[in-house]
């Protein structure tokens, strides 16, 4: 990594400051920032009680009420819960942060594979994360509707009549509603979504511990030999209920994604202060509720924590109705997140991508994205039905995710943080056991509807690697053709072609020698601006790049300048504010005398393309047809663009290796 981009990281760490101790961090500010926290971060992992230790009773595992089965279940997520969350991902996973942001292409990009990308390593490395990535919109598709789904059944428990359409229908329209809202930002809400995780986590904490007065002895279930015995006292139908017990920590990769906006500090603190004991006493406290009253049905555990099911249900409903909401909000945007970050490493097309916070840079909306998601789980909620159908499809994703976490994490420990292997082997062992072992019983729920969240992932990883890999083909091919820029330069100097006033700014690859579309200008209009700029546009491996350090100016000959504008890649480009800057640097930019010229090639599938297959090559071409044009994603003003298209296939590349045209003089 550069200078530029060293500096830039240090200023980074300033914007995010509150990363910090918390000496260096002010009372109010910790509050506010650990508030939020509360309101984005655990609304996944806090809804969980919802329908985790309902699934493992009443669900397909058909697992009986039996005292030993039911310590063991509540021993397991005692567990589960210290060793996942508060040893693995709050204790070492939030050390790996990227410049103060989390999630996991950040930690991808930590490892730096795209500057190799063509060694073996670095092509696993990058594969892995994109289909961990790709993994996450399955659960983007699944969270919002399993939760909201689980909360709104609520009213079958105080209302036994009423018919399953009518919850479907309320669910529909909760689901329509967030949707439409995302539109709208979160910031002008943000505020609210803190005090209702507040009230909600008081309120499961409430009723956890009326049920455990009631039956103290649940209490022994903190005793982790009853999750041992259950684990190698039972036969191989009752350990899949593992895949169950690991709902209550599907929302622990949260934790990791949003330390960007929240900082370390302010998430453990919310964690072991205030959520981590709510859950606990929940959890326990539907235990007792099974073994004060083993008879009675299991499903819709959490609202039979309510004393005689009075009127304290409705409006239990509402509040876990909001609560579901503002989880499946947190995924959501964390969804945004994540496309917007896959688009800056060039993993996949351009979307048109709008900012809902004018200084919140992380806050963004992809429309074409967020009515995917809607009709993905609008379909995924008529389709299973009930919340019990739909936890055999959860999990299967994350549990994927949080194994290649784990495998990254091992490479952060040996290559970044240069830890003794002999420290590494028996932490990393250790989480790998847990992780395989969610991971197969996860598994066994394909069949079940698991295949669901892979399916999605397949689909987002294939529609990944053939953008990055169609890119890097036709750049690479495009490189074979061009002329070397010293060469071009000194034709230009021999030629003299007419020059005209102003500038004329060529978007380019890097290190791709003359840019096609500047040969392709020359070639048909026989002119050149005097000042010809050509402009690369890079995507660091840093969250953001401070704007001091945003421009890097080289001047070349016959009036020719080299311009990089790098960004992080949390950032989205804005070429013109960029340029800005570039006076600073010698070089002076007219705005009223500037012309964009942008390629636009017109892709048409070919039979032979080395490297890819026929069908991958049609798909490269579909989305690069329907990919948002440059000027859109680079914010360039469109009357001052003009955009030169060339109708080509690859093969077509391959043999355009013909030397240029002479230049005419007027």
């Amino acid at each position: 990594m550069n200078s530029t981009e060293t500096d830039s990281a240090s200023r980074t760490g300033q914007m995010h400051a509150f990363n910090g101790d918390a000496s260096s961090m002010d009372r109010k500010r910790l509050v506010a920032l650990s508030l939020g926290a509360l309101g984005v971060v655990f609304g996944d992992i806090g809804t969980s009680p919802l329908y985790a230790i309902s699934s493992s009773f009443y669900g397909g595992y058909g697992l009986s009420t039996t005292p030993e089965n039911v310590l063991g279940v509540i021993s397991l997520v005692f567990w589960s819960l210290i060793i996942i969350v508060c040893i693995k991902y709050q204790l070492f996973v939030l050390r790996a942060d990227n410049k103060g942001e989390g999630g996991i292409l950040a930690l991808l990009a930590s490892l730096d594979p795209w500057r190799t990308r063509r060694s073996r390593r670095s092509r696993i490395l990058i594969a892995l994360g994109i289909f961990g990535a790709a993994l996450l919109y399955g659960d983007g598709m699944i969270t919002p509707a399993i939760s909201v789904l689980s909360a709104v059944e609520g009213l079958q428990v105080a209302i036994p009549s009423l018919d399953r359409g009518v919850i479907l229908l309320i669910t529909v329209a909760v689901l329509v509603g967030l949707f439409v809202f995302q539109k709208g930002g979160t910031k002008r809400v943000g505020f609210v979504f803190g005090p209702i995780m507040v009230l909600w986590f008081a309120v499961i904490s409430i009723l956890g511990l009326l049920a455990i007065i009631r039956y103290p002895a649940v209490l022994a279930a903190a005793n982790p030999v009853y999750a041992l015995h259950f684990i190698f006292h039972h036969g191989f139908a009752d350990i899949v209920v593992l895949g169950a017990v690991f709902l209550c920590v599907t929302g622990a990769e949260a934790l990791y994604a949003d330390i960007g906006h929240f900082g370390k500090l302010p998430i453990r603190l919310s964690w072991f202060i205030y959520v981590m004991p709510a859950l606990m006493l929940n959890y326990f406290g539907q235990g007792a509720a099974i073994l004060a009253n083993p008879g009675r049905s299991t499903q819709q555990l959490f609202y039979n924590l309510v004393p005689n099911s009075g009127w304290f249900l409705y409006p239990l409903v509402i509040l876990a109705t909001a609560a579901t909401v503002i989880a499946s909000q947190a995924v959501i945007s964390g969804a945004f997140s994540l496309m917007g970050q896959a688009i800056q490493f060039g993993q996949s097309p351009r979307l048109t991508i709008v900012r809902t916070s004018p200084d919140q840079e992380g806050q963004i909306y992809i429309p074409s994205l967020n009515w995917i998601l809607m009709l993905a789980t609008i379909a995924i909620v008529l389709g299973f039905r009930t919340s019990d159908n739909l936890a055999a499809a959860y999990g299967v994703a994350v549990s994927s995710t949080m194994l290649i976490t784990t495998m990254l994490l091992f490479l952060a420990m040996r290559d970044r943080w240069h830890w003794n292997i002999a420290v590494i082997i028996p932490v990393i062992g250790s989480f790998c056991v847990v992780d395989l072992m969610f991971f197969l019983a996860n598994i066994f729920k394909i069949w079940d509807g698991g295949w669901l969240p892979l399916l999605v992932a397949v689909i987002g990883f294939t529609i990944m690697s053939t953008w990055s890999t169609g890119r890097q083909n036709l750049i690479d091919r495009l490189r074979t053709i061009t002329e070397p820029l010293d060469v071009f330069l000194e034709r230009i100097r021999i030629e003299q072609p007419v020059r005209v006033r102003g500038t004329g700014i060529f978007m380019t690859a890097p290190n791709l020698g003359t840019p096609p579309m500047l040969q392709h200008h020359l070639e048909h209009n026989q002119v050149l601006h005097a000042q010809v700029v050509l402009l690369t546009v890079l995507t660091e491996d840093v969250p953001f790049v401070h704007p001091s350090h945003r421009l890097e100016v080289e001047k070349l000959d016959q009036g020719f300048f080299r311009v990089l504008v790098h960004y992080g890649f949390m950032q989205i480009p804005n070429v013109p504010r960029a340029l800005r800057r570039a006076k600073d640097l010698g070089l002076v930019i007219d705005p009223e005398t500037v012309t964009y010229y942008i390629g636009r090639e017109t892709l048409v599938p070919t039979k032979q393309v080395p490297g890819m297959m026929a069908w991958r090559e049609k798909l490269f071409v579909f989305m690069s047809r329907n990919a948002i044009r440059a000027t859109d994603f680079y914010q360039i003003p469109p009357d001052r663009t003009v955009e030169l298209g060339i109708r080509m296939g690859f093969a077509e590349i391959r043999r355009a290796g013909h030397p240029p045209p002479p230049i005419s003089r007027l």
